[in-house]
C-alpha cells in the first residue's frame, strides 16, 4: 500500500497548477490556519522552490510555484 502523501506535498501540489493557490484554498485542503500555511511558503522557499504571488481583479493574492525553463 502506498504512503499516505504529506500535507506539505500537497500544498506543493497545489501551488503548481497552473492557477497557483490562495491562502484559503491551501487552508481547506490542509486543516492549517493561516499562518500555518504561510510558514509552509516559507518552508518552500528554503528548500528552493520560487513561489511566485500575484493579485487577481478582486485583490485575492494567489501563490504559485515557478518552473524554470
Amino acid at each position: 500500500m502506498p504512503a499516505k502523501p504529506t500535507k506539505t506535498a500537497n500544498v506543493e501540489k497545489l501551488l503548481r497548477r497552473r492557477k497557483g493557490a490562495t491562502i484559503l484554498q491551501l487552508q481547506k485542503s490542509t486543516g492549517w490556519q493561516a499562518h500555518s500555511v504561510r510558514a509552509a511558503l516559507t518552508g518552500l522557499r528554503k528548500k528552493g522552490h520560487d513561489i511566485q504571488r500575484s493579485k487577481d481583479l478582486k485583490g485575492v493574492t494567489t501563490y504559485r510555484i515557478v518552473e524554470e525553463a
